[in-house]
């Protein structure tokens, strides 16, 4: 029963005979396995096939693997690009900002922007630093020697920092005024076009606000003979000539703290003596002036540096004089002269100069006789610093001193200010007031006519860790 195999054939198949004992089974066995094997396919044996189906398989991976890589990279990219972009607009407002900052406004020509818009820090330039001198008559110099190095002087020194800088204001603004009308003025014009240049330019850069920035008196602009206090009335048809030698004296202040500086301008170069001596003389009595330093000493140095020099106008030669009746004279708020003067000549009086005083140092020199005199037409008034009250029965002198006390309180004025303050036929009025004491008039000083007066001048601060010429600049 081993031996034997059951086979189902279909029906078209020939049937075997089951009886036939020499049927042989196998024979069907060995058919069905040869159709078999030819319905499998064989499996290739060939060896660089296989290699280069391997070759393709690791081609693919590795292209999806960059596939990745680059989709990864362009989104890295992009999350850096955007970070740098964003970066770099933070850092391009930044340097706006810091060029918002750090840009500086430049002064026009001619010159047109106040003065506190191109330091909007407040902080102005400082004037010419010097040591304070010590003292001829005292032998003890500790003093002067120990200033910078004293701290209780420094700490002084940092109480008054915002009168220091109120000067300091005023005087860039007449630097920069001085500086374009030296450029501006020339033969030909008119007296009163000269003062009206320089005051509507001085009034620009100061910031004229009432009482509190403006300019401190009239325009001086003596020529020649006349020494100071001139400055033209409305109709002065009077002409700046090649040969005159014009002093121009004009000041500015802020909240009363006054600057006054005065130069001379000249075209014919005939008086470079002339002005070399009173520069020279000017700069030695600064360089006198201190904390303790006695007016007689600064006088004496000043009148012997002025008379050694010589000046030869048309073939005669002319000893350089101090002009003995003109003086520097401290300052004080909203007050031009406020009590103290300092000779320009030796046998001066042996007061001492002190702490936090501020001193204009101004020296005349004259080919004349050194000697002034009133003359010619008034045109400077100020009214009385201290004067008691004084009743007035006109009402016109009234209407003057209420607008005197608006626009210019104790500061001076001229003619041709009233007339901008908008004052009509105030001539008896002012002259009421002069009368009874209220206003004081200052007309122009003359030394002899035909000579030459030529004058400069300076403001100093004696600061209690040195001295400060504030008003110093590159022009003198």
């Amino acid at each position: 029963m081993s031996g034997i195999v059951k086979t189902k054939f279909s029906e078209s198949e020939n049937s075997i005979d089951m009886e036939n004992p020499e049927a042989k089974i196998p024979e069907a066995t060995s058919v069905n396995a040869a159709d078999t094997k030819k319905q499998k396919k064989p499996k290739p044996n060939n060896k660089k096939l296989r290699q280069a189906e391997a070759a393709a398989k690791k081609a693919m991976v590795a292209e999806d693997e960059n596939r990745v890589e680059v989709a990864v990279g362009m989104e890295e990219s992009i999350v850096n690009g955007s970070v740098e972009t964003e970066k770099k607009s933070i850092n391009q407002k930044k340097k706006n900002k810091n060029k918002s900052k750090s840009a500086k406004k430049v002064q026009t020509e001619p010159p047109s922007i106040p003065v506190s818009e191109l330091f909007p820090d407040g902080n102005f330039p400082e004037g010419e630093i010097m040591t304070h001198p010590i003292p001829k008559d005292l032998a003890d110099d500790r003093k002067a020697k120990d200033r910078f190095s004293s701290e209780e002087k420094r700490t002084l020194d940092r109480m008054h920092t915002d009168i220091y800088q109120e000067l300091r204001h005023g005087a860039e603004a007449h630097r920069q005024t001085r500086q374009y009308m030296q450029q501006f003025i020339k033969p030909g014009m008119t007296m009163i076009q000269i003062c009206e240049e320089l005051e509507n330019t001085a009034r620009r850069l100061i910031g004229e606000n009432g009482l509190e920035a403006g300019l401190a008196f009239p325009t001086g602009c003596s020529l020649n003979h006349c020494a100071a206090h001139y400055t033209p009335n409305a109709g002065d048809t009077t002409v700046l000539q090649y040969d005159d030698v014009c002093k121009i004296d004009f000041g500015t202040h802020i909240k009363g703290r006054i600057i006054d500086c005065a130069f001379t301008l000249t075209f014919n170069n005939k008086y470079d003596k002339l002005l070399e001596a009173v520069k020279d003389a000017t700069n030695t009595g600064i360089r006198e002036a201190g904390i303790d330093v006695r007016f007689c000493d600064i006088g004496a140095a000043i009148q012997e540096v002025m008379e050694s020099y010589e000046v030869e106008l048309d073939g005669k030669t002319y000893q350089v004089k101090a002009i003995r009746n003109l003086n520097g004279h401290s300052i004080g708020p909203y007050r031009i002269h406020s009590g103290k003067t300092v000779p320009i000549v030796k046998g001066g009086e042996s007061t001492r100069m002190e702490e936090n005083e501020f001193y204009a140092i101004e020296t005349f020199g004259s080919t004349g006789r050194g000697l002034v005199h009133d003359d010619m037409d008034c045109s400077h008034y100020m009214k009385v610093y201290d004067a008691p009250f004084v009743p007035l029965r006109l009402q016109s002198s009234k209407q003057l001193l209420a607008t005197i006390n608006k626009h210019f309180s104790t500061l001076a004025f001229c003619k041709r200010w009233l007339d901008r303050a908008g004052a009509t036929k105030y001539q008896m009025a002012l002259k009421d007031l002069c009368d009874k004491g209220v206003v004081e008039a200052y007309p122009p000083l003359c030394d002899i006519k035909g000579c030459y007066t030529a004058q400069y001048e300076h403001t100093i601060m004696l600061r209690p860790t040195c001295k400060e010429i504030v008003s110093r600049g590159d022009d003198y």
